[in-house]
């Protein structure tokens, strides 16, 4: 069996730099040398590949098979999902239900773009991070943002940051369920956890969300709305995760949330009104509104029965590929695998896409269409989410992320303020909140245990560490970009989103560390 090394060169400092290269270099790529997503995750996959078996000498053939099995991860679990969510927004365009749908919005929400900008980004984006997750929101609402007048990075960019405190619930709490499989902690008491975390991370964005479209006059404007938009949503979200499980917290907030802010805007106006000026809309009443909303409640509907934990369908493996090493760091044998179920997650947003079809008035012709525009819009993502997820798995099998976590466990109380960095690193290099879980997952409850940390705490503050590194995130960067002019010009938009992802990490590290010196014995079992 494949043994881990903790420091192959011998040089503590220098093993933790090595391990880091292949971040190093798919950040460079990406931010500094603005290189589209797919390319700049071949490049490091590859020299993720090279750095396992030059130095920490993992067998050619185990480090291409573990590759392989995070391509597979990435393409079935991921692409195969925001292919078919991106399918399903192409179709809403192409028979003028999404028309219809922002003529509503004019309609019923001001035309205000403080407004505009919390109500859809925040409250409509998290319905949909709640169903499919990976990017899906930034597709399916920047479009939204950037007909009703945005500019198109800043319509990227507030979606990307509405889109972190609903992520951890995300496609219907993937990542909670994968850190409860990998940690061996109740379901839902990691739940629990990260909700409390959440229902305080989620004070934050709707302000920064007023203050990116219209500087500190939208946070003195608009501040009743916001303030509500975190409460509304953390009403709905919050109760969901603690006392019933990790399934469907981000619909619940999402629905609460923007029923109770449109019925607030009845009776609540900003003093003054903020438009956009740059395209002028034509407010008209266009047929389709109710099509539309039956077409998403049908998406619910089906994505609901399918994939939660009432559903066989979920449990229906039928081929399972797996590597086993010796970790070094938990002296006991490890594994990455993939297990293929054709009825994931992505096939029921095919089954809900079929179902709405009629619903939609959806011809042959714009069916097909509908797949073409989505597989030439998303094929850079796929490319994506095979080399960045193979790339995790490298890095994992290996021992590169063991190696990085290896000291760790010696900063005691102090790893409360590493312990989200890791969250944002494992998300940043996978793009995903699920791969991160699984990534460091264990290695979060390991490091608690020793230190005599809060069990509870360190894993929470990765999974919503992973959900504020999103907006940098080359598999999320890919699916967010594609319906916009922005497709393969991700590193653009990973750079205009950084600084904003660095601020709500810091906020993130100080909610850790208050609830460690304040409440640790909520994170307690």
């Amino acid at each position: 069996m494949y043994i881990q090394q903790l420091n192959p060169t011998g040089n503590v400092g220098f093993t933790i730099f090595l391990s880091l290269i292949p971040l190093i270099v798919l950040f460079l790529l990406l931010i500094v040398f603005r290189l589209t997503a797919w390319l700049a995750s071949i490049i490091g996959a590859v020299v993720g590949i090279l750095d396992a078996v030059a130095v920490w000498k993992t067998p050619p053939g185990l480090a291409l098979t573990s590759f392989l099995i995070g391509a597979l991860t990435g393409t079935w679990a991921i692409s195969w999902i925001v292919f078919w969510g991106l399918t399903f927004y192409n179709t809403l365009v192409l028979t003028g239900k999404y028309e219809a749908f922002k003529q509503w919005v004019l309609r019923n929400a001001t035309g205000d773009v403080r407004i505009q900008a919390i109500l859809l980004a925040w409250s409509f984006g998290a319905l949909f991070e709640g169903l499919v997750g990976f990017g899906y929101p930034w597709a399916l609402v920047s479009p939204v943002l950037i007909g009703i007048g945005f500019e198109e990075l800043t319509a990227l960019k507030v979606t990307a940051i509405a889109n972190n405190a609903p992520v951890s619930y995300g496609a219907l709490g993937t990542p909670i369920i994968i850190l409860s499989a990998v940690t061996g902690l109740p379901l839902l008491f990691i739940s629990s956890s990260v909700a409390k975390i959440v229902a305080i991370l989620a004070f934050l964005p709707p302000f920064l969300l007023a203050f990116i479209v219209d500087r500190w006059r939208g946070i003195r404007d608009v501040w009743p709305f916001a303030l509500l938009a975190s409460i509304s949503y953390i009403i709905g979200q919050y109760p969901m995760a603690s006392f019933v499980g990790p399934y469907l917290p981000d619909i619940t907030g999402s629905m609460i949330s923007f029923i109770v802010l449109l019925a607030f805007l009845k009776v609540w106006r900003p003093r003054r009104t903020i438009t956009n000026d740059k395209v002028q809309i034509e407010r008209k009443n266009v047929q389709g509104i109710g099509r539309f909303w039956l077409a998403i409640l049908a998406v619910v509907i089906v994505v609901t029965l399918w994939t939660g934990p009432w559903s066989p369908l979920t449990k229906l493996n039928i081929a399972t590929l797996s590597l086993h090493a010796y970790s070094q760091l938990y002296h006991k044998t490890v594994a990455v695998s993939f297990a293929f179920n054709p009825a994931v997650a992505g096939t029921s947003i095919m089954a809900a896409w079929l179902v709405s079809l009629p619903i939609l008035g959806a011809k042959p012709s714009t069916v097909k269409e509908a797949l073409t525009r989505s597989f030439h819009q998303y094929w850079g993502g796929i490319l994506t989410g095979v080399f960045v997820v193979g790339l995790a798995l490298v890095f994992n099998y290996s021992g590169m992320a063991y190696s990085l976590a290896w000291k760790a466990a010696d900063l005691s109380a102090l790893f409360i303020i590493v312990s989200p960095i890791f969250g944002w690193i494992g998300c940043a290099l996978s793009g995903s909140n699920t791969s991160t879980n699984a990534l460091f997952g264990a290695f979060q409850v390991a490091v608690a245990k020793v230190s005599g940390l809060p069990i509870g705490l360190t894993p929470s503050l990765n999974s919503v560490g992973a959900e504020v590194a999103k907006p940098v995130a080359p598999q999320t960067l890919s699916a967010g970009v594609s319906t916009t002019s922005y497709v393969r010009k991700e590193g653009v938009v990973a750079r205009n989103n950084l600084p904003w992802t660095i601020l709500l990490l810091v906020y993130l590290i100080l909610i850790g560390v208050l609830y460690y010196l304040l409440a640790p014995g909520l994170f307690m079992s």
